[in-house]
């Protein structure tokens, strides 16, 4: 029995052993499908959509908006009332508005791509193999990747990116509490001219401002 036990074991590990180098193809192969899709877009705007599911699945909240990101590291979100906010970095600095509150919150951008989904979408992508386990599948002109962050201070568990026809169509975020986050993209635009005040702030007079 002994005998047959470390058969078994020794026939695991060689299709282990036989299995990792084409899962590292793979691995590679989405990190470079993901990479071109991405850089594609130097610039991109568009409308968005989002909605925050509980982890028994009801709907905490939905907002719609407006984003304008820029490479490397630029972006712009702005989320409609009654729930406004305003997300602004430029690729130095994040300002996030809150004018119900008469609130700025300022603080220096973290630069990890796990931390800052907009900042996956306009930051340096080179990197993405660093940051991700990536899983990539493929069905007509949509392109869907799943980045598992590897490490543990993360903003989500996974992220869920597809692309239609080249261009991003949704996002879906899993947060360790097990809430949900759909995010689809409209009427999105690559690569226009975006003026540079687009990722400047000025503080309104009255709001009070916290710096991080």
């Amino acid at each position: 029995m002994l005998n047959r036990i470390t058969g078994w074991r020794w026939i695991a590990l060689c299709a282990a052993l036989l299995a990792a180098p084409a899962m590292a193809e793979d691995e590679a192969a989405a990190a470079e499908r993901l990479n071109e899709l991405l850089s594609a877009a130097n610039t991109l705007t568009g409308n968005f959509s989002q909605m925050t599911l509980s982890s028994n699945g009801s709907n905490l909240q939905e907002t719609s908006g407006q984003v304008t990101l820029q490479r490397p590291g630029k972006f712009r979100w702005h989320t409609d009332p009654p729930l406004e906010q305003v997300l602004i970095s430029d690729g130095e600095q994040v300002w996030l508005y809150d004018p119900d509150l008469m609130q700025v919150t300022i603080q220096k951008l973290d630069q990890r791509l796990t931390h800052t989904p907009a900042l996956l979408l306009s930051g340096d992508v080179s990197t993405l193999t660093d940051n991700f386990s990536i899983r990539w599948t493929q069905g007509g002109t949509v392109d869907d990747f799943v980045l598992t962050p590897k490490a543990n201070d993360t903003m989500f568990e996974t992220l869920r990116l597809s692309f239609r026809d080249r261009l991003i169509n949704d996002m879906q975020l899993n947060d360790p509490i097990g809430q949900r986050t759909n995010i689809l993209f409209q009427n999105v635009v690559l690569n226009e001219p975006v003026a540079a005040d687009t990722f400047q702030f000025e503080v309104p007079d009255g709001v009070d401002v916290i710096s991080e």
